[in-house]
């Protein structure tokens, strides 16, 4: 059973910085893509940013030049940096991985960006 664990979340100012963690159970290459999803309040869950196995990184337009995603494979762990945070990015925000088999979510972690 794969397993996605999510930590960094929590309070922070507007124009204020963090950085997610995810923990993957298994070889991050292994899944054709990673990415960071979240769901706001009252709202559907929506991408914030993918990366595939070979590289290739999309950001969602709301988030382009302020998130920074990144991966370090010898600790099977995929890292989402937040800089200049605006109360709309307030959401739980959710590890996702894909391969052929299907999509694997971790737990979440609150990211909260009030003043």
């Amino acid at each position: 059973q794969v397993q996605l664990v999510e930590s960094g979340g929590g309070l922070v100012q507007p124009g204020g910085f963090l950085k997610l963690a995810c923990v993957v159970s298994e070889d991050i290459f292994s899944f054709s893509h990673m990415g960071w999803y979240r769901q706001a309040p009252g709202k559907l869950r929506e991408f914030v940013v993918t990366i595939s196995s070979a590289g290739q990184i999309d950001y969602a337009n709301s988030v382009k030049g302020r998130f920074i995603i990144s991966r370090d494979s010898a600790r099977n762990t995929v890292y989402l940096q937040m800089m200049n945070l605006k109360p709309d990015d307030t959401a739980i925000y959710s590890c996702n991985a894909r391969n052929l088999a299907g999509d694997y979510w971790g737990q979440g972690t609150q990211v909260t960006v009030s003043s």
